[in-house]
This record gives structure tokens, C-alpha cells and sequence, in this order.
């Protein structure tokens, strides 16, 4: 669940972020994040069900998370 939570921060720096430097490291730790969840031991140890396994771990890591802050300018 850590790593499905700094995914979703990620990302939601990488929809804030406006200096293309720092998009390309957003962009570059999303990838990273994406590998170390879909290759995951446990994926393997759950054959047949590895999908609907994926979206209870979004759904409920996406639950837990606060609403970000409202980015006033």
C-alpha cells in the first residue's frame, strides 16, 4: 500500500508541477512506482485474481488518502 500511496502523490505533483525539469522526475518515479507494484511477489502468490487485487489495493489506498489542499494561486 506504500508505494500504490506515493504513486497517487506522485501524480498528483505531476498535475500541479510546472517546470518541465521536475515533470521529467515526476514522470520518471511514476515508472518506477508502476514496476515495483506490478511486479510485486504478491501478484504471483494470487493467480486468476491478480486484477481485481490490483484495483481493491487503488480503491483502497485512494480511500485512505486526505483530499489534497485546494491550490490557490
Amino acid at each position: 500500500m506504500q508505494a500504490q500511496r506515493a504513486w497517487y502523490t506522485a501524480y498528483r505533483e505531476l498535475s500541479c508541477e510546472e517546470n518541465p525539469s521536475q515533470t521529467t522526475v515526476l514522470r520518471r518515479r511514476l515508472q518506477q512506482l508502476s514496476v515495483r507494484i506490478a511486479t510485486h511477489p504478491y501478484w504471483a502468490s494470487i493467480p486468476g485474481r491478480a486484477p481485481a487485487a490490483r484495483m481493491a489495493l487503488k480503491q483502497q489506498t485512494w480511500e485512505l488518502e486526505p483530499e489534497p489542499e485546494e491550490v490557490r494561486p
